[in-house]
């Protein structure tokens, strides 16, 4: 009935994908600039701690994935502009982002991150040799390459899981920054409207999918970020008992 009521109303229909339009591009930039704070630290620390690269590279992956559905040779001429241009900027963020921590990583990570960034880049590049030489249409072109991203974008918001993993098995938030979490919400609540008004499937599906993601990620933050000093009293309280029993046996067997 909502979709329905907006074909209806052709000109209401525009100003709310307008509003999509520009909310979705501010809140997308607010998710693409939130990990500045955390490579700040790394730059600052001159190290990477525990911190992941794979969100960060299945980012990459989904950017240059919708960056090329939204180009013309895909899409039919700049329908999907908007998603050209902001998946655009996400890539070059999340370059950016990927090589600060090639910079500051240990030699067995950057190994790892740049096999793992070297097998993305090679299935972006099959899927533009593909879309472009052997696919010749325009509809089969955008399910091809719709598909791809649906798959990229699932990945990407996924990918939180391993933070979430951490939080709960150290107690502590300090690895799932709050704002990366609450902009990934929004941009996927935002895009999975934009993708619903269009009748895009392959940007509302992935985005249902980080809508859920992200509202496990704030719930998680919420219940941990209470409780992440707990850990810390317990390991004290364990080693003064340590302590006091040490001491006790130690009375207990002096001539």
């Amino acid at each position: 009935m909502y979709l329905n009521h907006f074909s209806s109303s052709p000109p209401v229909a525009r100003l709310v994908k307008t509003s999509e339009h520009k909310n979705g591009c501010a809140v997308c930039m607010l998710l693409y600039s939130a990990p500045i704070l955390t490579f700040k630290r790394v730059i600052k620390e001159a190290s990477v701690g525990e911190f992941s690269c794979i969100p960060y590279i299945l980012t990459l992956f989904s950017c240059l994935t919708y960056s090329w559905y939204g180009f013309p040779i895909v899409s039919s001429g700049w329908k999907n502009l908007t998603v050209f241009l902001i998946s655009s900027i996400g890539v070059i963020f999340e370059i950016s982002f990927i090589g600060i921590y090639l910079w500051f990583a240990p030699r067995e990570k950057k190994k790892l991150v740049i096999l793992i960034v070297s097998l993305f880049l090679a299935i972006f590049g099959m899927t533009i040799l593909i879309s472009c030489f052997i696919i010749h249409t325009h509809h089969i072109r955008k399910v091809f390459v719709g598909s791809i991203g649906v798959l990229s974008a699932m990945l990407m918001y996924s990918s939180p899981l391993v933070a979430v993993k951490q939080v709960v098995r150290t107690r502590s938030v300090e690895f799932m920054p709050f704002y990366l979490s609450l902009f990934s919400f929004l941009t996927s609540l935002i895009w999975m409207v934009y993708g619903l008004l269009g009748r895009d499937p392959y940007i509302t599906l992935p985005n249902c999918v980080g809508c859920a993601t992200g509202i496990l990620q704030l719930v998680v933050y919420c219940i941990y970020s209470r409780s992440k000093e707990r850990p810390k009293m317990q390991n004290n309280m364990g080693n003064d008992m340590e302590v006091a029993t040490s001491c006790k046996d130690t009375t207990e067997h002096k001539p």
